[in-house]
């Protein structure tokens, strides 16, 4: 059976050496056929003909090493960490537009990874540098005399710690998730309790903490987190520690994003597969553009859109919704934004339970 692409293309290599030889041997003849005719002396013939034919073939050959030229100085540059440069055969329609097509996709790829790699390291530096400050100087103040370590210096010195610890955690997850060395352990439970809990954390964690920035702990009191759950009696088939993962940060990313004094809605439904689970959360946010929508769940990505913070929010790491993406897909789920007449829809769906084949 014959690969797609591997006959011979009008415009290919293989095509054009062919080419040349039946080129070469037309002038060959045709020279020859002039001698006969001509009583030229054939020394003369084979001079002209060997001269044609060095013409055309040092053409051809042109043609195909300064593409190679140019494709060895790009990789060279690539090599040495310059991810700018691109091959400009990539229009070619032959074998060599094929592999600087490659080239270029390689490059744009390195160059993507290297921009998230001083992302990482920008966004994490960042990140930790204000609960360090904020903990030094705690800890400054008690050792200069300035403050007494009495409960409320400590408890302030406990926030920062414990938002490093959010961080840290936050970040193990990230390294989880390159590695791929997490597996799921997925159970049967009941949705409506199971959701019910995971909202009465975050409502605990937001009266608790007046300062945060990790993952799913959202710093907001005046935004009221609603539960709909049908039928009530739903149940669901998936890891429900990852699944905590993917909720909470939904909630704290909508949390976030919702005006003052307004509502954040978690649906649940019961999918089109035994056990399976649909999820929506929503809020009164202004919403995602549509044309950041295929952004928000990429690493560091805090979106482009106005976002109305009320009091004790922040803009986060943006790490959230790509660790719950990643969460997601461990379970062979899809997550993305959903249409919406008024602020921002996430949904989510989980496979369930897989029933055995035969």
């Amino acid at each position: 059976m014959t690969r797609p692409g591997s006959g011979l293309r009008p415009f290919s290599i293989k095509a054009k050496l062919g080419t040349l030889v039946v080129i070469s041997v037309f002038i060959t003849t045709g020279l020859l056929i002039v001698a006969l005719r001509t009583r030229t002396e054939f020394r003369f013939i084979t001079v002209f003909s060997v001269i044609a034919t060095l013409l055309i073939t040092q053409f051809v050959a042109h043609g195909l090493t300064a593409p190679l030229d140019e494709m060895r100085a790009v990789a060279r540059s690539i090599s040495h960490g310059d991810y700018t440069r691109r091959v400009s055969g990539a229009g070619r329609r032959d074998e060599l537009g094929d592999l600087a097509q490659t080239i270029n996709r390689m490059a744009d790829d390195l160059e993507a990874e290297d921009r998230h790699r001083k992302e990482l390291v920008a966004n994490v530096s960042h990140e930790l540098r204000t609960p360090i400050a904020a903990l030094r100087a705690v800890l400054e103040n008690v050792v200069d005399g300035v403050s007494a370590a009495d409960p409320e210096t400590m408890r302030t010195a406990l926030k920062q710690t414990e938002r490093l610890g959010r961080l840290v955690e936050t970040l193990l997850d990230l390294s989880r998730l390159d590695n791929g060395v997490v597996a799921i352990k997925a159970r049967r439970f009941e949705v409506w309790p199971y959701l019910s809990g995971v909202l009465k954390e975050a409502n605990l964690a937001a009266s608790q903490r007046r300062l945060s920035s990790g993952s799913g702990n959202h710093s907001r009191t005046d935004v009221h987190l609603h539960l709909d759950v049908s039928p009530p009696e739903l149940t669901a088939y998936a890891d429900a520690e990852r699944l905590h993962q993917v909720v909470a940060n939904l909630i704290d990313n909508a949390v976030k994003h919702s005006p003052p004094h307004g509502r954040v809605t978690v649906l649940a439904r019961r999918g089109a597969h035994p056990e399976s689970l649909e999820l929506e959360v929503v809020d009164e946010g202004p919403g995602i553009p549509e044309a950041e929508r295929h952004r928000v769940f990429e690493r560091f990505n805090r979106g482009q859109a106005p976002s109305p913070h009320g009091p004790g929010s922040d803009g986060g790491t943006g790490l959230g919704l790509a660790i719950a993406r990643w969460a997601v897909d461990l379970h062979g789920g899809r997550i993305g934004v959903a249409e919406s007449a008024r602020g921002c829809r996430i949904q989510v769906t989980l496979p369930g339970n897989p029933q055995p084949v035969g």
